[in-house]
């Protein structure tokens, strides 16, 4: 059974690696926060907006329990996914955990090309942007250091390079 859970920080390249590692290894892919839009048909900003955002971990927390049940998955979590609730120590004990991980000036690129999507970095300059990731990256490290596995993803930013991440990734994980 292939069980596998990608977290890091928002702008990492999750869904996008998850997409490819999926596909490569012939099995569904599910994002964690477009589950939770399915189910209760809201935007994780809706959402959001309506609990605010320890209504929306309490729910998060919820989902990722019934996600990451699922057989022959690629998961991949929303950034601050793995440090809430014990939510590291679960996703640890059902799957092959990966930390993608990439530099505070990778991150900020990533996410001035689409902040509009992202409840906790709306309406942030791009100095604020810059202080925030460095800040709550410092923040949640010592959550996304406890996955099983680490991929600097900092250089990948090519198609090419991501087909490397999946082959390390099923380098790492025996798949």
């Amino acid at each position: 059974m292939i069980r596998i859970i990608l977290i890091g920080y928002m702008g990492a390249g999750k869904t996008t690696v998850g997409k490819a590692l999926a596909a490569a290894l012939g099995v569904p892919f599910y994002d964690l926060d477009w589950y939770i839009t399915m189910r209760y048909r809201k935007s994780v900003t809706e959402i959001f907006a309506e609990r605010g955002e320890e209504g929306f971990r309490d729910l998060e927390r919820r989902m990722l329990h019934e996600a990451a049940e699922f057989e022959n998955v690629v998961l991949s979590c929303g950034g601050g996914t793995p440090c809430f609730f014990d939510n590291m120590e679960y996703m640890n004990s059902l799957a092959d955990t990966i930390y993608l991980k990439a530099t505070p000036d990778v991150l900020a690129t990533h996410l001035k090309m689409g902040k509009g999507k992202r409840p906790l970095i709306e309406g942030k300059t791009p100095e604020e942007l810059e202080a925030y990731i460095q800040e709550s990256l410092q923040a949640r490290e010592p959550y996304y250091s406890q996955a099983k596995y680490t991929i600097d993803v900092s250089v990948l930013d090519t198609f090419t390079k991501i087909d490397e991440c999946v082959r390390i990734i099923r380098e790492m994980t025996h798949i």
